[in-house]
């Protein structure tokens, strides 16, 4: 049993609950710890020496920010702070599965499931937000013939009926891809290495445990560039 089923035990309260409230302690912890750093005496220009929990976070910042340039634009800067919100929760969740006595929230469904539906609403709000509700005329498909009335021009997307039921769903797949492979791969990971450390305890785990870090972060990798790649076609979609 781990700490947060003992949580749940002692509290009623899902071990779900207990780890997704863990992580984000976590996480701001490393925020605020990052920022104190920063706010040094040096003004944060000199990195620190060797390996440290600065040096690692400004790692990962500094490529997932060339990947945000590259996949979402000119307008990258506006919505990278979601996009690394969602890498880090993910990463420290997924990494938090990986240590004896914890439970990571990404074995859950209905954390996965959030991630995905929160992802799926951002680059929705992003397309409307940056081309209004005419965002939406995406879905009806390119337009065949132009009538121009009354000084205006109307659009005639003839191909409505077909394209709206396809692209609708083309994009409600991205929520169940993006919350399925998450889940399953986490879930795996996790039973794989729980597996080998109750069975031999010394060196044989470390390899798992090894690989299992690798897969905690190319998860996270994968689920934030997906949803930059998503917010990225949504900034584009007017053209």
């Amino acid at each position: 049993m781990n700490l947060f089923q003992s949580l749940e035990n002692a509290t009623h309260v899902p071990w779900v609950i207990w780890s997704a409230l863990f992580v984000v302690v976590v996480v701001f912890a490393t925020g605020f710890a990052v920022r104190a750093r920063l706010a040094g005496a040096d003004g944060g220009l000199v990195p620190d020496r060797g390996f440290s929990l600065r040096n690692v976070i400004e790692m990962l910042g500094e490529m997932l920010a060339g990947l945000a340039e590259q996949t979402m634009g000119p307008h990258w800067r506006k919505y990278f702070p979601l996009v690394a919100t969602i890498f880090l929760y993910i990463l420290f969740a997924n990494l938090i599965g990986l240590v004896p006595g914890f439970q990571g929230a990404t074995r859950d469904a209905n954390v996965t499931w959030a991630w995905a539906i929160i992802s799926f609403a951002a680059h929705q709000y992003v397309g409307i937000r940056e081309h209004g509700f005419g965002y939406v005329q995406h879905f009806l498909g390119p337009s065949l013939y132009d009538l121009k009335l009354g000084g205006r021009t109307y659009h005639l997307r003839l191909l409505a009926p077909l394209y709206a039921p396809i692209e609708l769903i083309s994009h409600l797949v991205r929520v169940f891809t993006l919350a399925v492979r998450l889940l399953a791969n986490m879930s795996a990971d996790h039973i794989v290495v729980g597996v080998w450390i109750a069975l031999v305890p010394v060196l044989v785990p470390a390899i798992f445990m090894g690989l299992g870090v690798l897969v905690a972060f190319l998860q996270a990798y994968v689920f934030a560039m997906l949803s930059m790649i998503y917010i990225g076609l949504a900034l584009e979609e007017a053209h």
